[in-house]
């Protein structure tokens, strides 16, 4: 899946993966897909719930090789 803009959150704790995300989905247009990689394991309940409390949709999200991948379309 292309994405206009990735974010590297590997190695934060919660609640960093957030913040930095709520940064990143400000720095991209409405439409455009935000790709983020974390590690930490509470980041696929917080982030799915962050996509959904800001209008936002998660469109896919994957583990790889401990990596939680996540794409969100900003709305």
């Amino acid at each position: 899946m292309n994405a206009e803009k990735i974010l590297d959150a590997k190695g934060l704790a919660c609640p960093m993966p957030i913040v930095k995300t709520k940064k990143a989905i400000g720095e991209i247009e409405s439409g455009q897909v935000l790709e983020i990689h974390a590690t930490d394991k509470g980041a696929k309940s917080d982030l799915t719930a962050w996509a959904k409390s800001g209008g936002h949709e998660l469109l896919q999200d994957t583990e790889e090789d401990g990596v939680l991948k996540f794409w969100i379309k900003k709305c």
